[in-house]
């Protein structure tokens, strides 16, 4: 029997073809239409699959939140804050990679299995790390703002890189326009000073109420499995 000349339709191959459209020319882009094209398939056969356009974007954004790093989430819990940091840089590498899709994750984990995954860890890690739960939550919730806010664009590529912009009106400005060549290297460093003074104000808070991790919690983990920061209490 002969193979079919284009491979076998599926939601991991339409997924991937979503993000690399969504990639290459932004959410406004993403059509049944245009999609259909791209895979060389027809129009309804998508639906399928998807019964919705936002059905397709909860796959497509739960795909990079996939990408994110959480294995550091498994070691020992007193460890908290610099499991945060390297959360927080393979979280951001992530919507670094995909930031035309940084607008669909900003709106929460919803039901997306990938979301509701780093949700879990990370609450888990600080509760077992002895953060109370809705300190732990809200940690959470600070975390992911900063982490999706800087993502959303560039803070050095937002100034022109005409020097006769500025002129005598705005004298603390003379150098503006050269942040825009050095924009990685200006953007990863505020990245990383943001974390690092975040998590300085939270290892002082942590350490004057007393928090220390509760003896046996790591053993909890498994039993825990599925909880999300919706369901952490206050």
């Amino acid at each position: 029997m002969a193979r079919p000349r284009t491979p076998l339709l599926s939601r991991e191959r339409i997924v991937t073809a979503a993000l690399a459209l969504v990639d290459a020319e932004g959410l406004e882009a993403l059509s049944t239409r245009r999609l259909a094209t791209e895979l060389s398939v027809s129009g309804p056969s998508l639906y399928n699959h998807f019964g919705t356009k936002d059905e397709l974007l909860d796959a497509v954004a739960d795909s990079v939140v996939g990408e994110v790093d959480l294995s550091m989430f498994a070691g020992d819990p007193a460890h908290w804050r610099t499991a945060l940091r390297d959360w927080a840089g393979s979280y951001r590498a992530a919507l670094a990679a995909h930031p035309h899709i940084v607008p669909v994750l900003a709106q929460g984990p919803g039901r997306r299995p990938h979301a509701l995954k780093l949700a879990d860890a990370v609450f888990g890690c600080l509760v077992e790390a002895g953060w109370p739960r809705g300190q732990a939550t809200r940690i959470g919730a600070l975390m992911r703002y900063f982490v999706t806010g800087s993502a959303l664009g560039s803070f050095a590529a937002g100034f022109p890189v005409d020097a006769g912009v500025y002129g005598s009106e705005y004298p603390h400005l003379a150098d503006a326009h050269r942040l825009a060549e050095q924009r990685d290297r200006v953007d990863a460093a505020a990245f990383e000073l943001g974390v690092e003074s975040l998590l300085d104000g939270l290892a002082l808070r942590y350490a004057e109420a007393g928090y220390r991790p509760a003896a046996g919690y790591q053993g909890e983990r498994a039993t825990n499995a599925g909880r999300s920061e919706g369901s952490t209490g206050s």
